[in-house]
């Protein structure tokens, strides 16, 4: 296992515990506590800043407004109940697909 997919993992098991504890406590649990729409729009915020930071040519920046997505969009995932297990397993649909294939497959589940 990669250091990345062990720190996400790390990282989706903290979030889950948080769950339980105090809004007051917490700044993941007050996340959660206000609901995915809240934690939304915070990932969104920070997708905002990754793109800046990348158009700035910011490796650093990037790198670490990168880590704050990441965590942005864990919490996300557990607000709507959604594992890292089930993006995972979309991810393993689309192997050997080409993203041009997967488009048009799209597209045409739509209609």
């Amino acid at each position: 296992m990669s250091r990345f997919s062990e720190t996400l993992d790390r990282l989706a098991a903290t979030i889950e515990q948080r769950k339980g504890s105090s809004p007051e406590s917490s700044y993941t649990a007050k996340l959660l506590s206000e609901g995915v729409e809240r934690a939304a729009k915070k990932l969104g915020e920070e997708a905002v800043e990754v793109v800046i930071a990348a158009v700035q040519k910011d490796r650093d920046g990037l790198a670490a407004e990168s880590a704050d997505l990441m965590y942005h969009f864990l919490v996300v995932l557990a607000a709507a109940g959604v594992s890292l297990d089930d993006v995972a397993a979309w991810l393993e649909s689309r192997e050997g697909r080409s993203g041009l294939e997967e488009k048009a497959w799209r597209r045409k589940s739509e209609t």
